[in-house]
């Protein structure tokens, strides 16, 4: 991938960072975070709220991809089977791990992905580094391997 598209996704997070930081935070804290891995091992059907918290961050996400990029593969396919809209059934108490985890995996890589660009963020334009580790993952959720 080129370099121009890196360049591209930089641009976007900057332009977005406030809207990130403000979402991270969000995602973050005790309602955010906290509550929501508890309900999962006090087998909650609120756990299954936490679909829309992950799909708020993919869309946020998606908002500074660059043009014509698509997620890594691997993260759709977490995305996809937490994150589609699954709905509560009291026959999901019987296997709770079966249903409830892929949430709560989709939830963490999405955050994970949200905080990289968070970090990328408060760098300094200017020199148009990434920290190593932000700025990789980043460039392998926007599949921008050079």
């Amino acid at each position: 991938m080129s370099v121009k598209k890196r360049d591209e996704l930089l641009l976007n997070i900057m332009t977005k960072h406030a809207e990130l930081s403000s979402l991270l935070e969000e995602v973050s804290g005790k309602w955010g975070y906290d509550d929501p891995i508890y309900r999962f091992y006090s087998q909650s059907f609120k756990v299954y709220r936490l679909q829309h918290t992950t799909q708020q961050i993919v869309a946020a996400l998606r908002s500074i991809a660059p043009a014509e990029t698509t997620f890594n593969p691997f993260f759709e396919e977490i995305v996809r089977a937490g994150a589609s809209g699954k709905e509560f059934d009291m026959k999901h108490n019987k296997e709770w791990t079966l249903h409830a985890r892929p949430f709560i995996e989709a939830f963490f890589h999405a955050r994970y992905f949200l905080n990289a660009a968070v970090q990328v963020g408060k760098e300094d334009v200017t020199r148009k580094e990434f920290k190593p580790w932000a700025g990789e993952t980043l460039f392998s959720l926007y599949n921008l391997w050079v």
